[in-house]
């Protein structure tokens, strides 16, 4: 009967990531097709499965290319300032604007995977990302800003520690952003 049940919490271990991915992604598969379905029947007539997606991805690839055009441009520059200046609204949208910019943008952030010692007694480390070299507008000499993720979670801490405390690693960021955000779990390191 043991073994059984461990068979059974095996069974569980390896079903259960497969079993909410396809979930999540169905789900969102069906969700997406069901609101794009009403306006596209009444567009062209017949219903076809996941046009909702392929609708969804064009308008979102559209939308950035006339976002970066010339003519889009200004009315990106208009919608940004007033969400900027409307109280309540900038503070929601620069800290989206912000969060996805530094992990999609151009100017992306957590692209420098570092270890830091946070304990100089017990050897303790910790894993994050170096996101500023140098900080005199903060009056910190000799520290680096280090961000440390929090697994399973879109959060993490913002540390100030000395220079000489952090040590870069030789991972690609995105191996190292998965390893944090799935509190080690996930471990498949390649030299970058």
């Amino acid at each position: 009967m043991k073994k059984i049940f461990h068979y059974f919490l095996q069974g569980v271990v390896f079903f259960t990531p497969i079993a909410l991915t396809l979930y999540l992604v169905i789900a969102t598969f069906i969700y997406i097709d069901q609101w794009f379905k009403e306006y596209l029947m009444k567009i062209i007539g017949i219903d076809i499965p996941g046009l909702g997606i392929i609708v969804l991805f064009l308008l979102i690839t559209l939308l950035g290319f006339f976002g970066q055009s010339i003519i889009g441009k200004p009315f990106r520059l208009l919608i940004e300032r007033l969400l900027t200046k409307t109280p309540g609204l900038n503070m929601i949208y620069s800290s989206i604007k912000e969060v996805s910019d530094a992990l999609m943008g151009r100017d992306k952030k957590f692209t420098r995977p570092v270890m830091v010692k946070v304990n100089l007694i017990s050897d303790l480390e910790k894993m994050g990302f170096l996101v500023h070299d140098d900080l005199p507008e903060l009056g910190l000499k000799d520290k680096v800003a280090v961000y440390f993720p929090h697994a399973y979670n879109i959060s993490g801490e913002l540390f100030f520690v000395p220079r000489d405390q952090v040590r870069p690693l030789n991972i690609s960021p995105t191996e190292a952003m998965k390893f944090m955000a799935t509190g080690g779990v996930i471990r498949n390191f390649t030299q970058s």
